[in-house]
C-alpha cells in the first residue's frame, strides 16, 4: 500500500497494483481500475515515485526470504501423481489412476 493525502489533508492508502492511470490538470488525480478517483496533493511524479519505490519493497523483500524446498515424499506414499492439487484437495481420479486403485 502506498499513502497519498486528499485535498483536505486527510491521508489514505491505497493499492498501488489497482491504479490505472494518474493525471494532472491542475491538482493530481488518482484514478483506479473500478473507476474510483481520487484527487490528492501529490504530484504526478511523487505518485510515481511511491509506486515505484513499493515495488521495489516487494521485490526486496521477496528475494530477502529463504524458503526451504519441499521433503521428497515418494510417489507411492502419495497415492499416485496429484499434479495441481492445492491445500490437500482431493484431485479428480483420472481413469489411468482408476485402473491402478490410485487417487
Amino acid at each position: 500500500m502506498i499513502l497519498l493525502t486528499r485535498l483536505n489533508g486527510s491521508t489514505f492508502a491505497v493499492n498501488p497494483d489497482l491504479v490505472e492511470r494518474i493525471q494532472e490538470s491542475p491538482d493530481t488525480s488518482v484514478v483506479l481500475v473500478d473507476g474510483t478517483t481520487f484527487i490528492v496533493t501529490e504530484t504526478i511524479d511523487e505518485v510515481i515515485g511511491e509506486i515505484a519505490e513499493y515495488r521495489a519493497r516487494v521485490i526486496a523483500l521477496a528475494h530477502s526470504m529463504h524458503f526451504e524446498a519441499p521433503s521428497a515424499v515418494p510417489a507411492s506414499s502419495r497415492g499416485g501423481r496429484r499434479f495441481g492439487v492445492v491445500d490437500g484437495a482431493k484431485a479428480p481420479v483420472r481413469p489411468a489412476d482408476a485402473r491402478r486403485g490410485g487417487n
